[in-house]
């Protein structure tokens, strides 16, 4: 059991260090587009609100080594995305998406729900 987990470690090790290369360029707008067209929309929401199926992803997603390692690696629910399935650029793209989600506004500044 112990060699096949340094083997997804070391694949997310990998994954993350290419990650990292691309997610300098990425675009929030055309991670928009990815977001839809690779059908994340169906389980977190259009705004990475979440959903039966999936958990909340934005705003704040977690940090962007772990997000792609979750997505290249997973075991769960959420089938595991290849590069050949999902490119690099795309995921850092979808990752600049997801950050630009703006955080809801406080509650207490609506002042109709201070009533």
């Amino acid at each position: 059991m112990r060699p096949l987990r340094v083997c997804v470690g070391l694949a997310a090790l990998a994954a993350a260090l290419a990650f990292a290369d691309v997610a300098l360029a990425a675009s929030a707008e055309k991670g928009k587009a990815a977001f839809v067209k690779n059908g994340c929309w169906q389980c977190h929401g259009f705004q990475g609100q979440g959903g039966v199926a999936g958990p909340k992803i934005a705003p704040d997603p977690i940090p962007s080594e772990a997000f792609m390692a979750f997505v290249r690696t997973t075991n769960r629910q959420m089938p595991p995305f290849s590069e050949a399935v999902l490119p690099n650029d795309d995921l850092a793209d979808i990752y600049a998406y997801l950050q630009s989600i703006p955080k809801p506004a406080d509650p207490k500044s609506i002042p109709l729900l201070n009533q």
